[in-house]
């Protein structure tokens, strides 16, 4: 299986050269650190001492994680942190930090050639895997180099477990390299199990940490002033024929609001011409954020079509609708919204996230809606800032227990390096 895995890389990476040219086009892909996903680092060399590497997918993964990579920044023991991710939006929300020691690299195609380079170059003292990244020919690297590997806030559901459980033998081969894992959820715990993951912890779910964005979150003053003089309500991570139905909702909204807004804040900015296109056939007036309008008076909707800018709305808003809810796609994570005291509307399809959901509904932070009507009804204009309190208040209980499981295995590496004398 791992042979046949192999010869499908490499006929990804021989074809790779079109999919890139047509990712840079779409603007999915940086012109030039692509080439970092061929293990063509843009860093010439690494840095001395131990080096922790966290691994994440996209923005929401990468997110869950800047606490954690705020802690160790300050912590003097260790000299080097490095962050992978596959997105380009996710490499410029870590550039927002300006991080002194952490360094951003996409991570490499899952070949053997390039992992073994990938390892070389970077010589990770602890491998941090975050949510639902599984991959095959990395985790074997990492076990023959003997570098410990944690699975953090993983995430199995019942669909992927399926998938996994297909080739029954050869993905127990893959999980049993993992060192320790921390579901974040009771379903995933059940799911590991039965893959046979050696060593199992629940600690919670990280996405409850505030990821101490909101210094880099603050709204223009100007903005914020012109925000204050209407009535908003947010439609979040919304994807496609979602922002249709926030418009609609909108109109109805405005017959008895007459000075609202709807910010609307799309999963993918790539598609806000199309979104556009779309809404204007409803005769609304539309601006973006990114025209940096100063006079707000007659718009309707305010699309924010840059990277990393849902805290600043969060804050604004008491009432903000998730997307990705409405049609079969599984959710997004509501908590960022809720830590600011907002009431959540969702659609029924939020499998990703049913635990943090079914928490949020027993708090009465949250509704489902099926339609334009109900997210309506469900509109609510006053914030509730005890159930954000309650949130934070829980993130810092589950951050606090994450820190000392990965203080113990880089304690145990420092103890390795003492030993042999490096």
């Amino acid at each position: 299986m791992f042979l046949i895995y192999q010869i499908l890389l490499t006929i990804l990476i021989l074809i790779s050269p079109l999919i890139i040219i047509l990712r840079i086009f779409k603007k999915k892909e940086d012109k030039k650190r692509f080439l970092e996903k061929f293990c063509l680092s843009s860093i010439k060399k690494r840095g001395g001492g131990n080096l922790i590497w966290f691994h994440g997918s996209s923005v929401g993964e990468i997110m869950s994680i800047i606490p954690l990579v705020q802690h160790y920044e300050r912590r003097n023991t260790i000299k080097n942190i490095l962050i992978t991710s596959s997105t380009l939006s996710s490499s410029k929300i870590i550039k927002k930090f300006n991080f002194k020691k952490t360094i951003h690299q996409f991570y490499p195609i899952d070949h053997i050639f390039l992992t073994n380079k990938f390892i070389e170059f970077w010589k990770p003292n602890l491998a941090i895997f975050i949510d639902s990244e599984i991959w095959p020919t990395m985790f074997k690297t990492l076990h023959n180099k003997q570098i410990p590997l944690l699975l953090l806030n993983a995430r199995i559901t019942k669909k992927s477990f399926a998938k996994w459980n297909k080739f029954k033998k050869y993905s127990i081969s893959i999980f049993r390299k993992i060192s320790n894992a921390y579901p974040q959820n009771k379903e995933s715990e059940i799911y590991l199990k039965k893959l046979n993951v050696k060593k199992i912890k629940f600690l919670g779910n990280l996405k409850f940490i505030d990821s101490n964005y909101d210094k880099y979150n603050k709204i223009n003053k100007d903005l914020n002033i012109q925000f204050k003089k209407y009535k908003t309500w947010i439609a979040a991570s919304t994807h496609s024929g979602e922002e249709i139905i926030c418009a609609k909702v909108h109109i109805e909204l405005k017959k008895k609001n007459k000075n609202l807004i709807t910010i609307i804040i799309p999963r993918h900015v790539d598609r806000v011409n199309e979104i556009i296109s779309d809404l204007k056939k409803l005769n609304l007036k539309i601006t973006t954020h990114s025209s940096k309008v100063k006079n707000l008076k007659n718009i309707d909707i305010y699309i924010v079509d840059t990277f990393g800018e849902s805290k600043k709305f969060y804050k604004m808003a008491a009432t903000v609708f998730l997307g990705k809810s409405l049609t079969f796609k599984g959710g997004q994570n509501p908590l960022e919204a809720v830590r600011y005291g907002a009431k959540i509307l969702h659609g029924p399809y939020v499998d990703n996230f049913k635990d943090i959901y079914r928490l949020l509904k027993s708090l009465k932070a949250s509704n489902s809606i099926r339609n334009t009507k109900e997210i309506v009804t469900n509109i609510s204009f006053q914030k509730n800032k005890k159930i954000g309190n309650k949130i934070k208040k829980k993130g810092r209980i589950i951050l606090k227990r994450t820190i000392n499981e990965i203080d113990k295995f880089i304690n145990n590496e420092d103890k390795k390096t003492k030993i042999l004398g490096l």
